[in-house]
């Protein structure tokens, strides 16, 4: 919802561009695709009746091969080296539309990152552990202030929404400032 004047000087001073979600989504596969070896894994992209690109979720828990887990998953580091609002973190919202994406829809690479850990950690305790690794092992640079700030901020509410999602309940302020602190850096 950025002022059109200035997205479109963004764009022709700093080349910033506003990525649909479905790409997002394609390019994130392509990513999971080689690290799985499969395709699939976390949905499949589809093309709606009214010509648009989306994806469907795979609803099934994530199978991973004798040589790689969900840990390995979650601690492979993952680089966006100009991450804009993030929408290849975290897929909050769709970045053309501005529409809410739930928890369980979302296609981002720490939502992929969460989406694992949230099938796969039985206690709050380990949840929070891998959750913090899984930040650790996320990496996102931006440029511009107001699109760092608008980035930080959706890779903090996405750790909120995700225990919220999973434990029914608020995240402890403490957890939260320790995601704030692993952002921030």
């Amino acid at each position: 919802h950025k002022d059109k004047i200035l997205q479109i000087n963004r764009s022709k001073e700093m080349a910033e561009v506003f990525t649909p979600s479905w790409i997002c989504n394609a390019q994130n596969n392509l990513i999971d695709n080689a690290w799985f070896e499969r395709d699939g894994v976390f949905n499949t992209e589809i093309v709606l009746s009214s010509g648009a690109k989306s994806w469907k979720v795979n609803p099934d828990k994530i199978e991973f091969s004798n040589s790689k887990t969900w840990k390995d998953y979650i601690n492979d580091k993952r680089l966006e080296i100009s991450c804009g609002e993030a929408p290849y973190i975290t897929s909050r919202y769709d970045s053309t539309t501005g529409d809410f994406i739930p928890v369980h829809n979302r296609i981002g690479i720490l939502d992929r990152k969460l989406r694992i850990i949230n099938e796969n950690a039985e206690t709050e305790e380990e949840w929070l552990k891998a959750t913090f690794d899984a930040y650790r092992n996320t990496y996102a640079y931006e440029w511009q202030g107001d699109s760092l700030l608008i980035a930080r901020e959706a890779m903090l509410t996405t750790l909120i929404e995700n225990y919220k999602h999973k434990f029914y309940k608020e995240p402890l302020p403490k957890n939260i400032q320790i995601v704030a602190e692993i952002i921030s850096w």
